[in-house]
């Protein structure tokens, strides 16, 4: 057989002190949001679209999401009717940035060099 006809085999060097086993790596993520066959994307079912809007109130894309094409148009249209109607908000209430004290910067008059 042609070796580039050859399936492509991994050769493991086996070191005579060490003991070679793969472990699977370990995914810490958070398990991603399902739809169930009989939920209903709809801008009354709370439940289902918290799962899909971050903790920034951000919608999450497909990617993370794992959607269809369809049902993100459909979620993405549920979440801004649900903002609409004040039963989603539109961004997190925490505050991020916050100053403790106002800083009071005296300036003086400019000059302009010619």
């Amino acid at each position: 057989m042609d070796k580039s006809k050859q399936p492509f085999h991994i050769t493991i060097i086996k070191h005579p002190f060490r003991k070679h086993k793969y472990k699977p790596k370990r995914s810490f993520r958070m398990p991603l949001p399902r739809i169930q066959p009989g939920d209903r994307i709809d801008y009354r079912n709370m439940s289902l679209i918290n799962r899909f809007v971050s903790e920034q109130g951000k919608i999450l894309p497909r990617r993370v999401s794992k959607l269809t094409l369809r049902q993100q148009r459909l979620m993405t249209i549920a979440i801004k009717q649900a903002r609409i109607l004040s039963s989603l908000p539109f961004t997190n209430g925490e505050i991020q940035f916050e100053r403790t004290k106002s800083i009071f910067r005296a300036t003086g008059p400019r000059t302009i060099k010619k």
